[in-house]
């Protein structure tokens, strides 16, 4: 499976909300999502949110590996490629929902869809969701979470900086209230795309 991403994306969600008190920086931004972009690969995906290599590639491989059903498929390989065109922040989690949409859209078996959550803390210990280039540089602590559908529960965590225990929780509290948009941001555009057809 190839997933490619573009800026001209067909399907496009506007999510905008706030999800805590805590106030406008803690909102997450445009989501745009395409599927079925290549012809060749059984599933393709464009995922764009807003306009470390290796490490970066193990927790993805790790996250999908926590959701695949592989014991229905013995002996077969998945391989999910990822392209990033362009970096406007919160990467990580970008790449996490693009690889969740395009094994969705080759039809892989999972027990639960998945989803990535930015969360930046800066220097006065403000929380901002979903943080741009910009704002994950000046923060002091930027922590991405992958969380599956079913529950909320945490399948990867990645963390970079300094924070505090009761920090680490608040963003995870603030990620799995976001996860809810994303989840429905997959909804929508599943149904919009296989209403289609």
């Amino acid at each position: 499976m190839e997933e490619e991403m573009h800026t001209d994306a067909k399907i496009r969600a506007e999510i905008g909300t706030g999800c805590s008190p805590r106030g406008p920086g803690c909102s997450l931004r445009h989501f745009a999502c395409e599927q079925n972009l290549l012809s060749r690969p059984d599933g393709s995906a464009s995922f764009l949110q807003g306009v470390a290599e290796k490490s970066r590639e193990r927790l993805i491989r790790n996250t999908c590996e926590a959701v695949i059903l592989g014991t229905l498929h013995p002996r077969t390989s998945i391989t999910v490629v990822l392209q990033v065109v362009s970096d406007a922040g919160s990467l990580l989690a970008c790449c996490l929902n693009a690889a969740c949409m395009a094994l969705v859209d080759a039809g892989v078996p999972m027990r639960a869809l998945f989803c990535g959550v930015t969360c930046a803390l800066d220097s006065d210990g403000t929380l901002v969701l979903d943080p741009t280039s910009k704002q994950e540089k000046e923060a002091r602590a930027v922590l991405t979470f992958a969380l599956d559908s079913v529950e909320r529960k945490l399948l990867m965590s990645s963390t970079k900086g300094l924070y505090s225990d009761s920090e680490l929780q608040q963003c995870l509290a603030a990620a799995q209230a976001a996860s809810q948009h994303v989840f429905r941001f997959y909804r929508e555009s599943l149904q919009r795309r296989y209403s289609k057809s």
